[in-house]
């Protein structure tokens, strides 16, 4: 599991967690923002097109709000920088 060095990806509850969960740590270069940069950019999408003016009165609701937005993101969803095609697409043409 990638992360950055933020103090909670650092504590050793957190490790023993992945540990028990079977999960290599790997994370990011100390004061290197680009080594998440994909990661921090899609966070920042899920932030405002999904969660800016949205209110979740569970947490099902939630979860079920960020897996709807997963799959908008990656078959739906076109971007730019991937010739105005979705992830899903991009990655179909290219193989």
């Amino acid at each position: 599991l990638h992360s950055d060095q933020g103090f909670q990806y650092t504590h050793k509850e957190y490790h023993a967690l992945l540990k028990r969960k079977k999960m290599k740590v790997s994370m990011s270069r100390k004061g290197n923002c680009w080594d998440n940069a994909c990661i921090e950019s899609f966070f920042g999408h899920l932030k405002s097109e999904c969660f800016r003016l949205a209110t979740f009165s569970t947490e099902e609701e939630l979860i079920m709000a960020i897996e709807q937005y997963i799959h908008f993101y990656n078959h739906e969803r076109f971007q730019q920088k991937l010739n105005n095609l979705s992830p899903i697409e991009y990655r179909t043409k290219v193989a």
